[in-house]
């Protein structure tokens, strides 16, 4: 299997459905549509995808105010890619063009796999819903 995979920094020729599809099947599904998805994508301030050829193998997102506040979210590399440097090297795209901004994130699992990227604890994470969640299989 060619292991050359390219990092994306665009939504074109992304196939929703098949992507929609390879989170659920790795377990990274929260329940949005393929439609959902790719508006969460697009109204991102930045988003990277890593392509193994054609397939997206991986994917993350910032949300941003432009100036001094930053989110990341949607971090994922698809589990048979997983520990070869390739989400290390999405987020490093994903947050150089945010100079100046304070970078947050939240995980529930990936503490240390941040913190080798110089992500550092800070705070408490808090969360509110309002109203109805998205659902998938393990959130019923």
């Amino acid at each position: 299997m060619d292991e050359i995979v390219n990092l994306v920094t665009h939504c074109d020729r992304v196939d929703w459905a098949t992507l929609k599809a390879r989170l659920a099947d790795d377990d990274f599904d929260n329940g949005r549509t393929p439609a959902q998805l790719e508006q969460s994508f697009r109204a991102s301030a930045r988003v990277v995808f890593a392509r193994h050829g054609e397939d997206v193998v991986g994917t993350a997102r910032a949300l941003s105010d432009g100036i001094c506040n930053a989110y990341v979210v949607d971090m994922w590399t698809y589990s048979k890619f997983r520990r070869r440097g390739i989400g290390q090297r999405m987020l490093e795209r994903l947050i150089a063009p945010l100079q100046g901004q304070h970078v947050y994130l939240f995980t529930d699992d990936q503490s240390e796999f941040y913190r080798a990227c110089g992500f550092v604890p800070r705070g408490a994470g808090l969360e509110r819903v309002v109203g109805n969640w998205l659902r998938n299989a393990s959130r019923s």
